[in-house]
């Protein structure tokens, strides 16, 4: 493989990309899945970024018989007729949906450009029927059945997920719009669509029993996303690069890839993926990054976390059922459902005897980016750079041993909490605590289970391993002696670095940390 090459950054059009000689992860052993199968209705939710676009876009082409695109590619060597049918892509990814008419314009300039192309005289202008005149007039006027992809579908109802005006509006619309996947049945050879959720209340899915909703099945668990053997056939000199940039082996470059941007897992048995987005920016800037955070909607969870009062380590490490990550309520979201369906969770491990997915955050790109997000809704620091000064030193002091001098630096960036994000809780305190330790660099553990109870935060250094106990409105000491009757430091003993625990004590009142008690072991 030549050392150049063109990273398709951006770039979700498959004709594009191909006539450009981009890199192309072949995925269209897919769509052989797609068109054999006989369903008529598909459904694939995964974050954004992920690929879906593109994955739609290759249907289009493929379905309009567009041969040499795909030259060389595995659906080339199969016995597919390659006859065009008329295809109709709803792209919903186009616009921002702030305010309500901004779908109505979306909606008429596609179906007027459909309306010219199949002859449709416009008599009506209720969107169902229209688009029911436009699916029967395209199947008349070429004699096959139409094909029908949706790119995010949902993307106007996520976008207004906390605007209960706007979310009705949009809903009525996009029903009246997808109703006619069941109506117009005749005319239709296949509906697949994709979005981030998967919304039950929607017509789309409470009027089709039939729809194959593929996302959680292991046949389609990496149709978007890159696997690891894909990453190590198609990106060799994109990897090479980075190694001798950074001035370590390739081994290590993947390593840093794999940390970084992989950990993403969407079926019970399927492979870890990792984040195509991180890894083409990765590649073209030969640089380990925060690329994807930008792209997704950390301030909608965040704000969803902080509504529901949520525990956050528990959060990030918790099991559940597939129900409970398919549906997702338009306005009232739950936090599981809404962390896994935005990326910002996924699925570890499956254990088929409980019928539970474990879950967890994918890696470093999205636990930094998320938790820079979720922080400011607990605390608010003084200046960037006071900000970066105490924690510095808090960081130099936990590293050096110094367990007094790092808790004054913690005691001194709690006092800058302005006074509207109050610690108005003793989850608020403990979930500040543990984003702060964590998204300074300290390797750090929260609710750290021993025989006798859970540690509430553990952070371990090359040479010191910290053992903290959280109070709140009670006293250090009581912290302190709660450490040293369930003996939480034991579990620590073989380990050999030095132990030294930390009893801490917040104070509503003041809106601070009261006083800390410290003791080595």
């Amino acid at each position: 493989m030549d050392q150049k090459q063109n990273y398709p950054i951006g770039q979700q059009d498959f004709k594009i990309l191909r006539e450009g000689h981009a890199l192309y992860v072949d995925k269209t052993a897919f769509i052989e899945n797609i068109v054999v199968n006989g369903s008529q209705y598909y459904f694939l939710a995964r974050p954004r970024r992920f690929g879906k676009s593109l994955f739609l876009s290759t249907l289009q082409y493929f379905f309009e018989g567009r041969r040499e695109l795909f030259e060389g590619l595995y659906i080339d060597s199969t016995d597919w007729d390659w006859n065009p049918y008329p295809v109709f892509r709803l792209d919903l990814n186009t616009d921002s949906y702030e305010e309500s008419g901004r779908l109505d314009g979306v909606i008429d300039r596609l179906f007027r450009k459909w309306e010219k192309t199949y002859d449709v005289d416009v008599k009506d202008s209720d969107y169902s029927q229209r688009f029911s005149t436009i699916l029967e007039a395209a199947h008349k006027k070429t004699g096959r059945q139409v094909v029908i992809l949706v790119d995010e579908y949902d993307k106007p109802l996520v976008a207004n997920i906390h605007n209960k005006e706007n979310i009705e509006h949009y809903r009525n619309r996009l029903s009246a719009i997808y109703s006619n996947f069941k109506s117009s049945a005749e005319h239709i050879r296949l509906v697949f669509l994709t979005g981030v959720s998967r919304f039950g209340k929607l017509s789309v899915f409470s009027d089709l029993n039939n729809i194959r909703d593929i996302t959680f099945l292991d046949e389609f668990a990496d149709i978007c996303g890159i696997t690891e053997k894909e990453l190590l056939d198609c990106f060799k000199p994109g990897i090479a690069k980075l190694a001798e940039k950074e001035g370590i082996s390739c081994e290590e470059a993947c390593m840093r890839l794999k940390k970084n941007y992989d950990g993403y897992r969407f079926a019970a048995e399927g492979s870890d993926i990792y984040n195509p987005w991180s890894i083409l920016n990765a590649m073209a800037d030969s640089k380990i990054a925060n690329y994807w955070n930008d792209t997704g909607m950390p301030r909608i969870v965040a704000k969803t976390l902080k509504r529901v009062n949520a525990n956050l380590p528990e959060m990030f490490d918790t099991y559940c059922t597939e129900d409970d990550l398919k549906g997702l309520d338009l306005l009232t979201p739950q936090p599981l459902a809404l962390l896994y369906q935005t990326g910002y969770l996924t699925i570890k491990s499956y254990h088929p005897k409980i019928r539970r997915y474990k879950l967890g955050i994918p890696n470093d790109e999205v636990k930094d980016g998320l938790f820079k997000v979720l922080l400011p809704y607990y605390v608010k620091s003084l200046s960037d750079k006071e900000e970066k000064k105490i924690i510095s030193d808090m960081v130099m002091y936990f590293i050096l041993g110094n367990a007094d001098a790092a808790m004054k630096c913690l005691q001194a960036y709690f006092a800058g909490v302005h006074f509207k994000m109050k610690m108005d809780n003793e989850n608020n305190f403990h979930n500040a605590f543990f984003l702060l330790m964590d998204l300074v660099g300290l390797e750090t553990e929260a609710e750290s289970t021993t025989s006798d109870g859970s540690i509430d935060i553990v952070i371990k250094t090359e040479d010191y391993i910290y053992v903290i106990e959280l109070k709140y409105d009670k006293s250090s000491d009581e912290a302190l002696k709660q450490i040293e009757d369930k003996k939480y430091s034991r579990k620590f003993q073989a380990d050999g670095r030095p132990i030294i625990e930390i009893g801490v004590n917040f104070s509503s009142e003041t809106r601070c940390i009261e006083d800390w008690k410290t003791r080595t072991v």
